[in-house]
């Protein structure tokens, strides 16, 4: 597998030179005693409770894109504290990212007090996106009976005269707003029809076609 490894110390005081040095030399052994590929090692000197840290970014980036496998870090308290802690391996656990530490000489071996705090996060999480789903769902049901029909505005786009074709059919936009949908509730009805568009998008272009 194709490994990060992540070192962090709290302070750039000297003496945490010696902690980062064994935290990268210690983390190189797991990695060679797993036959695993080390594509970067990054190190921070930051806060644990801070989650905004570049090396944090710069490490799930990785993940994301699929450029490595596992994550390696001395302990789990190295990776974050507290609050920051338990998002940051709620993050990891849903991108299927196994974590390794120096400590368990293998995988991350979580108390059964952080297990049980990242399973509610993630009931949470799925509640939260079945609230959003249905908020959708109400709200392309209000257009559809105040005369809405995706199938027949959206079918014809491509004919339009004049103006220069943009991603979204922007007189949709208009028309939903005219019927009281909020933009976070238009860009969901427009992904749902295959236009891959934020809110801050539909916002913009519909603030640029109200001022032309």
């Amino acid at each position: 597998m194709k490994a990060i490894i992540y070192c962090r110390v709290s302070t750039d005081k000297r003496e945490q030179e010696t902690s980062l040095a064994r935290q990268k030399q210690e983390l190189k052994d797991l990695a060679s005693r797993h036959g695993f590929d080390i594509i970067d090692c990054i190190e921070e000197k930051e806060s644990g409770y801070e989650i905004d840290r570049n090396g944090i970014f710069s490490m799930l980036e990785y993940f994301s894109e699929g450029k490595a496998d596992c994550l390696l870090i001395q302990d789990e308290s190295r990776l974050g504290r507290g609050n920051t802690k338990i998002a940051l391996f709620h993050q990891l656990f849903k991108m299927n990212i196994p974590v390794y530490t120096a400590v368990h000489d293998g995988k991350l071996e979580l108390s059964d007090s952080d297990s049980m705090v990242i399973d509610i996060v993630g009931i949470v999480e799925e509640y939260q996106r079945k609230i959003h789903n249905a908020k959708i769902k109400r709200g392309m049901q209000k257009a559809v009976r105040e005369g809405y029909n995706p199938a027949r505005n959206l079918a014809n786009q491509h004919k339009a005269p004049g103006r220069e074709r943009i991603d979204f059919p922007i007189e949709e936009v208009v028309r939903l707003r005219e019927k009281n949908l909020t933009f976070r509730e238009i860009a969901s009805i427009l992904n749902n029809l295959g236009y891959s568009v934020s809110k801050a998008t539909v916002h913009r272009r519909y603030l640029e076609y109200q001022n032309t």
